[in-house]
């Protein structure tokens, strides 16, 4: 059961993508950093290894209701790899949260962009506390590519990004927060006039 679905439910920090069996979100900020950066999940069973991308490592309902990573009973994460490939990027991270102290995350944007001089070369762009786990926008990066870094790039990255979101009764802000979320990670990746 999903109490967070129901007619009478308080679904403000819940899902606006992808429900799947329920609305509760990924309240992590970490995930969308590492989905953005390729990272590699190592973990280990006894004198077992395997190790899994950070994109596959985080699962929603949907495989299973009770868990939110690949990782089962006697699994032990025991280390986290980032790989080189988005050394040079410039990584961008940002949280809208309800207190100024510690909490979970409204909506939180990751991105690594490389850019070629004014223009995106590529890049990675990871929304959190939108779905059930990290989403990552590839219509985005793909749309983006070879764009040049400036407002209306980031305002078509923003439209793009909110496409298809299914706000429940009380999360629909939810949709113009991640929009700008996703404008600011485009203008940040270097300084610009427009």
């Amino acid at each position: 059961i999903c109490y967070a679905d129901t007619p009478t439910a308080i679904n403000r920090e819940h899902a606006i993508f992808d429900a799947d069996r329920c609305v509760a979100v990924s309240p992590s900020d970490t995930a969308p950093a590492l989905v953005a950066l390729d990272a590699q999940m190592v973990i280990r069973r006894g004198n077992q290894e395997r190790v899994v991308a950070a994109a596959e490592f985080f699962v929603g309902p949907g495989v299973d209701i009770e868990r939110m990573t690949v990782l089962e009973p006697g699994d032990l994460l025991t280390a986290i790899r980032l790989p080189g490939t988005w050394a040079e990027a410039q990584f961008y991270f940002e949280k809208v949260r309800d207190r100024e102290v510690w909490d979970f995350p409204l909506v939180n944007v990751a991105s690594a962009i490389r850019p070629a001089g004014d223009r995106i070369e590529e890049m990675r762009l990871v929304v959190g506390a939108v779905a059930c786990q990290p989403r990552r926008l590839t219509s985005v990066e793909t749309a983006v590519a070879g764009e040049p870094i400036n407002e209306a790039t980031a305002e078509r990255a923003g439209q793009l990004a909110v496409e298809g979101a299914l706000p429940l009764q009380y999360n629909g802000y939810k949709i113009p927060l991640m929009r700008n979320l996703v404008k600011r990670a485009i203008r940040g990746a270097t300084p610009w006039t427009s």
